[in-house]
């Protein structure tokens, strides 16, 4: 009994080609070519369905990404001046000093706000601030290291999906297609609770 090339038919299948001619293609009858079109179609389904709610995904994912990078950006610029500092380099400390408030409060007996007076500031020690930006910097970097596994993690299981399936679908088409639709069915549910 001849096969059906799936690849080569769904290609016949772009180019407008007939059942018939597709039967005379691979030496099959029309049934067997309408049979090969529906697991194709259903095939391609799957493989929608997935595309459809991966790009999701991986879009909150690298916006995700993005502000992680935003923040160590941030970090790095805070760890920079503060190891400028402890070296004692006098842009930075010029920079840190720049951010000092000043103070304003009321004064009631006069009347009018005043700027109170702040003779001396008092910084935490730049090096225990360094540390804990380096420690910030650290659980950034495992955060993205988590969010990264999870993409591959959402990848390994689609593809370990699209195998059992096509494994399930040599044995019993009917049962795949029945797993098929009960998934779609759950993915249809879980996307209108999910959506805002």
């Amino acid at each position: 009994m001849a096969k059906i090339d799936v690849k080569k038919l769904a290609k016949y299948i772009s180019d407008g080609k007939s059942n018939r001619a597709c039967a005379k293609l691979f030496g099959v009858s029309d049934a067997a070519v309408g049979q090969a079109k529906k697991r194709l179609n259903k095939s391609i389904t799957i493989k929608a369905a997935s595309k459809e709610t991966a790009p999701v995904i991986v879009q909150k994912n690298l916006d995700t990404l993005g502000q992680l990078s935003k923040i160590n950006e941030s970090t790095n610029e805070i760890l920079d001046l503060l190891m400028g500092w402890i070296r004692g380099d006098d842009k930075c400390i010029r920079i840190l000093e720049s951010q000092v408030k000043r103070f304003v409060w009321r004064n009631d007996e006069k009347g009018k706000d005043e700027e109170l007076g702040v003779k001396e500031v008092k910084f935490k020690d730049p090096r225990e601030l360094a540390l804990k930006a380096a420690a910030e910097i650290r659980s950034q970097l495992k955060l993205q290291l988590e969010l990264f596994q999870a993409l591959y993690d959402i990848q390994a299981a689609e593809e370990f999906q699209r195998e059992v399936l096509t494994e399930i679908g040599e044995v019993d088409k009917d049962v795949r297609d029945r797993i098929i639709h009960r998934l779609g069915k759950k993915r249809a549910v879980r996307q209108a609770i999910c959506q805002p």
